[in-house]
């Protein structure tokens, strides 16, 4: 691959980066995710001014994280819901660090989100874990692989 198109990756990559990091962003897309999809419910949940929320699920839509469809023939309402591109993205990333708040929390008001896996349909903690052996992957037993372990060369 040349280094044009290893930039143009780069950039794309941060674009989404920065659009999920977005602190009302992240908050939309984990409630959309956890079944809150209906602007006004959104609204109610976030406390967010509606102009501003338009604004966020404008640009979600436009960056293909969420899709929208009309919920009333009368009114132009609209539920949101996370594309299927979206799910791969920040799902993930919203149990991961969902996880790491209820755990590491100090605030004892905290709400717990529990996951379903809907494969085997039993309740779940999702983890990260090795491909090779399967067993966990802790921050303390991880590290960058080393050009002879076949990891990425240094610049």
């Amino acid at each position: 691959m040349s280094d044009q198109g290893s930039h143009v990756t780069f950039q794309h990559g941060q674009e989404f980066l920065a659009a999920i990091s977005e602190r009302w962003n992240y908050q939309i897309l984990r409630e959309v995710f956890f079944g809150v999809g209906r602007f006004g419910e959104l609204k109610r949940a976030l406390g967010i001014s509606a102009n501003i929320l338009t604004a966020r699920l404008n640009g979600l839509t436009e960056l293909g994280l969420l899709t929208k469809r009309a919920y009333r023939s009368d009114k132009p309402w609209y539920e949101y819901q996370l594309t299927d591109s979206a799910r791969e993205l920040v799902v993930p990333a919203i149990a991961a660090i969902t996880r790491w708040a209820e755990t590491y929390a100090t605030d004892t008001d905290v709400t717990q989100h529990p996951l379903m896996h809907t494969t085997c349909g039993n309740p779940t903690s999702p983890y990260l874990a090795c491909s090779s052996c399967q067993q966990p992957v802790e921050a303390s037993t991880l590290r960058p692989a080393s050009p002879e372990e076949g990891g990425a060369g240094q610049r």
